[in-house]
């Protein structure tokens, strides 16, 4: 039996004694008193934490050193991975020094729209980032994050943003210049079906804007666009799988592909020959806390902090160092990424278009424009 519970037990049969007792019995009051002041030293004793690492270190914050160890989990498109492996234990010993609390991260990378439906269907995430907002959207229209997540951080939750590169075999036999070369007649392009993958939904929407943006009429853009998914021999099911067709199986004359990855596989040593046209579009990539599970595990706090971590100079500059067009001015503006990234001249958005729920609608739904443009290829 534990001191505490001999304590817990003298106190108990003095009261059932005191009760035989008479009232004015000064000795049995006394009893009484001090048994009482040993129960309260007791339970001062408990409360204080015992021989816990507060008693031991007097000097430590109570309340911090009390706190459980966190862990989150990180759902993210497969091109982020690099950036998340610096940004990560930076924010860890950041938080540790500041709450004296341990964090640890689940992470989990893949196709963003994969991840979205993994998530979906039961995958517990705390923070999800993804390739684009209607992703995003998806999980919230299934009740798991709440609507205005974008509201809640900077630059409406777009945490990193890439451009769409062209990319030609080595000296570009073809020339392959502009957006608009795809369409002409012996040239290949290897892309992936926007149907099943989010990056080719930004790889259709750069070619409709290409044409927009040069004064196309919108019966004209269908037209180009039109011509350019006909010299497609194949559409892979997602981007990785149609940079695979390009360059281990050799087909095709271009690609279209971000420019992250690009220059990502540069750092690693590949030799890739392409092309930032002037015309292009701003690829975004959102970032949200996932309301329904950071509330079920109680992680919100740690997992809203990392998000808004990742908006900070130091860690924009660990995405623009593997590709990733800052979203943070100060850091876009230093002579090392104005180099690396040439500003585009003509740089259009989603918004533009009306955002992602509006292009979803007109260009992607079944029967919608992508629809009609396979029809009339497959014909």
């Amino acid at each position: 039996m534990r001191w505490w519970q001999q304590t817990w037990k003298q106190w108990h049969l003095a009261v059932e004694q005191l009760g035989r007792l008479r009232w004015n019995s000064v000795k049995s009051l006394a009893s009484l008193f001090l048994v009482g002041v040993s129960l309260s030293v007791a339970i001062a004793a408990c409360s204080s934490g015992g021989d816990n690492s507060a008693t031991q270190n007097p000097a430590a914050n109570p309340v911090a050193a009390n706190k459980q160890d966190v862990e989150l989990t990180l759902v993210s498109f497969a091109v982020t991975k690099a950036a998340h492996d610096a940004i990560i234990p930076k924010f860890v010993e950041q938080w540790k020094q500041e709450h004296n609390q341990n964090v640890t991260f689940s992470t989990s990378y893949g196709g963003s729209g994969s991840q979205t439906r993994a998530v979906i269907d039961g995958l517990e995430a705390d923070i999800v980032h993804l390739a684009l907002a209607l992703d995003t959207s998806r999980i919230e229209k299934a009740g798991l994050i709440e609507p205005g997540w974008e509201k809640e951080v900077p630059d409406n939750g777009i945490v990193s943003k890439s451009v769409a590169a062209l990319v030609t075999r080595p000296d570009n036999p073809k020339g392959i210049k502009t957006w608009a070369d795809l369409a002409k007649d012996g040239v290949s392009l290897i892309t992936a079906d926007p149907k099943t993958s989010g990056i080719a939904r930004w790889n259709f929407l750069t070619l409709w804007n290409s044409a927009i943006k040069t004064g196309a009429s919108e019966e004209q853009a269908l037209d180009f666009v039109s011509k350019v998914y006909g010299n497609v021999p194949i559409l892979t099911k997602d981007a990785r799988e149609a940079t695979d067709v390009f360059f281990k199986q050799g087909q095709g004359d271009a690609l279209i592909n971000y420019e992250n990855e690009i220059l990502l596989a540069q750092q690693k040593g590949e030799k890739v020959s392409y092309i930032i046209p002037d015309v292009n579009i701003s690829i975004d990539n959102p970032i949200a806390v996932v309301d329904k599970n950071v509330d079920k595990h109680g992680t919100r706090e740690v997992a809203e902090a990392f998000v808004k971590y990742l908006f900070t100079p130091e860690a924009q500059q660990e995405f623009a160092k593997v590709g990733f067009r800052p979203v943070d001015e100060t850091v876009a503006q230093t002579k090392e990424n104005t180099d690396k990234y040439p500003k585009v001249q003509n740089l259009g958005s989603v918004k533009d278009f009306g955002g992602w729920n509006a292009v979803q609608a007109k260009f992607f739904e079944d029967g919608a424009v992508f629809d009609q443009i396979q029809a009339k290829i497959n014909r």
